[in-house]
């Protein structure tokens, strides 16, 4: 003891002293890591914080050009500042950069396609807040920390758009050296870890990696968008022994020699002694305890004199007062009369074997418990030859009453396995079948469409896909409530049953949709025969709750021809050709074909080229002159919105403008056309080329932008200047409210009203009463048969009398030839336009335009 407690002491004070040691080092190293964590703190969130305000300026400008963009980017590049480059990248494309030079390589760069730079992109506009990534290989060399900045910007219906990724660049090295990284008598090693602000989860990009397997002084770095560890350790490590070590040990050494000898010498003399009366003490105690520890009860039977000896652990068992241990215990007396015969039967085939006797059975106390024994004995002769059974006896009620419980335990597990059973494949059925209709569900399509398709071709055959879509379902939604469109879902899904009748497998993919797997062989006019059928069938009215509903369906088919197409693709090719159903008037089925499919592409080819164009301005007004038709002096230009096209030139709205109104982008360009014809208009009038009025088209969708009037108050438009092209199908005597109110306040913010394309739409009297437009515009449709029918000219004069009635100015297009503009003046049509005056001009070619007619007057 006094050895144990003289090491523990000495190892005890040994260990404080290198604790305390320990502490000062540590202490030494914190303080320099705080500091340097302070600095790169302080630094990478003062160069993102100036680059946030360049983010603001670019949502209130989303439409900024390069010169724009640098000159507000140079504004944040400062003597403190680490920032190497900044880069605008509008719909994760990089178009602008400050400095351009040396970044040049940047330029065009796409996050999407980009391995390197593609994933935390995305991060930054998914999770809508800024990334920090680094350090990363720059495309344009180098090294450099990069802050990714979302940018989103006002878009109609108070919603938002994601314009793109403002990117900060912050330079590695000089970061570095502004944090004190890079200083020589810093003292310490340090390595950064957490790469791309992981935190400690993250790459180590700093320093050696030996440093963070050397037990280092950490500190965590607060990043904007997550963290980095800042670990340290002195330059020639940890000191492993303090100064003062070896004279510590020395001292405690001496002292306790003093102590220890001593006692060694007096513990060996009685030690000796002691073993011997303790081997005894253990041997007769090992039995003891080892009786006691069983619970065994052992006894003696006295084969000759039927005598028994037992000791009190068998009292215990039978439940008898302790202290009996001889004599005749009434063994027979104590058994269960259900078990005393075979346990009697055993003592028998023992005794008459002279083997060993083995016996179980159950017992019951003076208490009425009933025990489980079970015994054990041999026969053997003692000295005096006599025959004596010797035994022991336990209880082993608890281990029959667990067997009984495992038993029940098991038939309970097994009932309940096959309950699971059950319940597993209720589940898997609810899970791949729809709860409504039934029929299988997406997910169970996605199983079985690869294996249809391959036991098709396997069968000689080809898998085919019909994709149904319910038409006019949504008017039964909206009218008579999801109640009567779920009767009518079920109804399809009963028509589909019966009509496939086995040969196929029908499911509903979501919604109104619905798809039709089976096999054909040669004859694919089957599948005709069967959309045929299905359609007919849709058609028939259906009765809810006193209501007839009709509605119809449209059907798109996909044929695996055995060209290597993938089963997945039957589904897209499926959807293709309903797209083409449902486009052409719904109510039939068309087959997919692969001109479809190079028109989708082809229509893809063209969203995209529009979107680019839009982000490079590639769309332009071109002007139309319009003339007094009796004076044929310019009175005003209609603004033509133009494509030039990179590759193909100059393009009409014919090539463009259907794809852009499915991709929503027809009133940004109608705005793009609107701010440059203003920018044009005031170069005219700075130039002293008079154009007295430029006439705009405007889009129903803009119309009903709720953004439009506060956005036209900022163009500061001068009275009587601009006028606004309205096709006729926008002003119905139905019309939106909303729509009608904006228009009225676009005429109190001085811009005239004009009705476009007048004649083929569905205007009446009182819609012209109600919108009180400045002036109309007769279609051309109506205009270029007026020299050759009369019936077509007495319409046109019809209409100009409407006008005239109403107070309002008559524009003719497609005015050809002279003799359309004679005519027309002789019906009294106040305004002309056409090729017979002139073309469509750019901005310059109309200044030559007007300049040229200006010199004709003059001279």
């Amino acid at each position: 003891m006094a050895v144990l407690v003289i090491a523990i002491s000495a190892v005890f004070a040994d260990h404080q002293n290198k604790v305390l040691s320990d502490q000062a080092a540590r202490a030494d190293v914190l303080a320099k890591v705080n500091l340097i964590r302070a600095k790169l703190e302080g630094n990478i969130n003062g160069n993102l914080q100036l680059v946030q305000g360049l983010v603001a300026a670019v949502v209130t400008e989303p439409y900024m050009g390069q010169q724009r963009f640098a000159s507000l980017a140079s504004n944040l590049f400062g003597g403190d500042s680490q920032l190497k480059n900044i880069a605008g990248a509008p719909d994760l494309v990089i178009s602008l950069m400050y400095p351009m030079e040396g970044n040049e390589r940047a330029i065009g760069l796409d996050y999407r396609k980009d391995e390197r730079q593609r994933a935390g992109a995305l991060r930054a506009r998914d999770e809508r807040k800024l990334i920090l990534a680094g350090p990363v290989n720059l495309r344009q060399g180098g090294q450099g920390f990069v802050g990714r900045i979302p940018v989103f910007v006002p878009s109609a219906g108070n919603t938002e758009r994601f314009w793109g990724i403002i990117s900060a660049v912050v330079d590695v090295q000089r970061l570095y050296r502004a944090s004190g990284l890079s200083d020589d008598d810093l003292g310490i090693d340090v390595a950064l870890i957490g790469k791309d602000a992981l935190g400690p989860g993250g790459e180590q990009f700093f320093g050696n990696e030996g440093v963070a397997k050397s037990d280092p002084v950490t500190a965590e770095i607060l990043l904007p968008s997550g963290s980095w560890r800042i670990a340290a350790i002195p330059k020639n490590g940890w000191p492993s022994t303090p100064d003062n070590a070896w004279f510590l040990r020395a001292i405690m050494a001496v002292a306790g020699a003093l102590v220890v000898i001593p006692f060694l010498v007096t513990g060996r003399l009685i030690g000796e002694r002691q073993r011997n009366y303790a081997e005894l003490r253990r041997l007769s105690r090992r039995l003891e305890l080892a009786l006691e520890a069983s619970a065994i009860g052992v006894w003696e039977h006295d084969l000759a004199t039927n005598e028994l000896t037992w000791d009190d652990r068998v009292n215990e068992i039978y439940g008898k007062p302790t202290g009996e241990g001889r004599g005749y215990l009434d063994w027979a007396g104590s058994i269960h009369p259900d078990d005393l015969a075979g346990a009697n039967a055993d003592f028998d085939k023992a005794m008459a074997d002279g083997g060993p006797y083995l016996s179980e059975y159950r017992i019951i106390r003076p208490d009425g418990e009933i025990r489980h024994v079970r015994s054990k004995a041999i026969i053997y002769r003692a000295a005096d030859d006599t025959p004596k059974m010797i035994g022991a006896e336990w209880d082993v009620t608890a281990d029959v009453l667990l067997n009984k419980d495992l038993v029940r335990a098991k038939q309970l597990s097994e009932s309940r396995n096959a309950e699971l059973e059950l319940a597993k494949a209720r589940i898997e059925h609810t899970a791949l079948h729809d709860s409504l209709t039934g029929l299988p569900n997406r997910r169970y399509l996605d199983q079985v469409l690869e294996d249809y398709a391959t036991d098709a071709r396997r069968s000689g055959g080809f898998a085919a896909l019909l994709h149904i879509d319910l038409d006019r379902f949504k008017h039964i939604n909206d009218t008579l409530g999801h109640a009567a469109g779920d009767a009518m879902l079920v109804h399809a899904s009963t028509v589909l049953r019966s009509k496939v009748d086995g040969e196929g497998f029908v499911a509903r993919i979501g919604g109104d949709e619905f798809i039709v797997l089976c096999v054909v062989h040669d004859d694919i006019k089957r599948l005709a025969l069967l959309a045929d059928r299905v359609i007919n069938q849709m058609r028939e009215p259906v009765y809810y709750q006193g209501h007839r509903c009709r509605f119809g369906v449209s059907v798109g088919i996909a044929v695996d021809n055995g060209k290597g197409i993938e089963a997945k693709h039957l589904l897209v090719n499926a959807d293709i050709a309903l797209y083409r159903a449902k486009r052409r008037g719904r109510n039939r089925y068309e087959f997919f074909t692969e001109a479809m499919q190079s028109e989708i592409v082809d229509t893809k080819r063209i969203a995209d080229e529009i979107l680019g164009g839009l982000e490079r301005n590639e769309f332009i007004p071109f002007y139309q002159p319009q003339f007094d038709a009796k004076t044929l002096e310019i009175v005003g230009v209609e603004a033509l919105a133009r494509w030039r096209h990179p590759a193909k030139g100059i393009l009409a709205p014919d090539v463009f403008l259907r794809t852009a109104e499915e991709l929503n982008v027809v009133s940004t360009i109608d705005r793009t056309i609107l701010e440059k014809s203003l920018s044009d208009f005031k170069a005219w009038s700075a130039a002293n080329i008079s154009v007295p009025r430029v006439s705009v088209n405007v889009s129903a969708r803009r119309l009903q932008d709720e953004g439009l009037i506060k956005s036209l108050k900022k163009l500061n438009i001068r009275k009587g200047t601009v006028s606004f092209e309205l096709v006729e199908s926008i002003f119905l005597d139905e019309n939106d409210d909303f729509v009608t109110w904006n228009i009225e306040q676009i005429k109190e913010l001085g811009i005239d009203v004009e009705i476009d394309d007048f004649g083929t739409g569905f205007a009446s009297i009182v819609s012209l009463l109600k919108l009180q437009p400045r002036r109309l515009k007769i279609d051309r449709q109506l205009v270029i048969p007026i020299v050759k029918s009369p019936q077509r000219r007495q319409v046109v004069s019809s209409i100009i009398e409407i006008g005239k009635s109403l107070g309002i100015e008559v524009i003719a297009e497609g005015v050809e030839t002279m003799e359309h503009a004679r005519i027309l003046k002789s019906l009294g049509c106040d305004i002309l336009q056409g090729y017979a005056f002139g073309q469509a001009l750019d901005s310059d070619g109309l200044k030559a335009f007007v300049g040229s007619r200006r010199l004709r007057a003059v001279s």
